[in-house]
């Protein structure tokens, strides 16, 4: 059977497109595993205790990025790799009452934070997600937090970036696409998960 005019160039053309797509993953992964490794293990150390002391971490993110925090709040509320306690772990954007009500009410800027006001106390952490590190809605949540006492940790696209500069600490990941940053942003979950299990077990 014959293929149609041009099948072959596509097919090429295809192949080259998912080349470069894992190399630019890879070139991504070798960019910023020192830093992202430097960075990761204290915030599983420091949500370890958080824990300890009954407090509670919060996510949110748009799009992609709520994928990606919902996705971390589903490892610690069910399990990683291993067996240990359910943790509190709440994504804001998943009560789709609330947040429709907020954006409604009070304008998208505060989807996120008029929730985080409600549900957090001091003592408390949040991660937020952004690939471009600029999402108003995510950066006003950072604030809030940073106001009521939270710690902040973001997870962003290449720096500087204002949401990079108003949490407590931040991975900002070198990268040329938005999707490899997605793909970046979803290895620092999972080592997230990784040094918090760790910090939880050495406890």
């Amino acid at each position: 059977m014959n293929n149609p005019p041009g099948t072959q160039h596509l097919v090429a053309e295809t192949g080259a497109n998912l080349e470069h797509h894992f190399g630019a993953l890879g070139a991504a992964l070798e960019r910023n595993r020192t830093a992202s490794i430097r960075r990761i293990w204290p915030w599983g150390e420091q949500l370890a205790d958080i824990y300890q002391r009954n407090g509670r971490l919060f996510t949110c993110g748009n799009g992609g990025s709520a994928a990606e925090a919902q996705h971390l709040s589903a490892e610690l509320t069910g399990r990683f790799r291993t067996e240990r306690r359910p943790l509190a772990a709440i994504a804001l954007h998943c009560d789709t009452s609330a947040t429709t009500a907020i954006v409604n009410d009070y304008g998208i800027e505060e989807m996120f934070a008029r929730q985080l006001r409600a549900h957090g106390r001091p003592g408390d952490a949040l991660v937020v997600l952004s690939t471009s590190g600029s999402s108003p809605n995510v950066v006003a949540t950072a604030k809030a937090a940073h106001e009521m006492g939270i710690t902040t940790w973001a997870l962003t696209g290449p720096p500087p970036n204002t949401l990079a500069s108003v949490c407590d600490d931040a991975i900002a990941v070198e990268a040329d696409s938005v999707a490899t940053v997605q793909e970046m942003h979803l290895v620092l979950v999972h080592a997230l998960c990784t040094a918090l299990d760790a910090a939880l077990e050495a406890l």
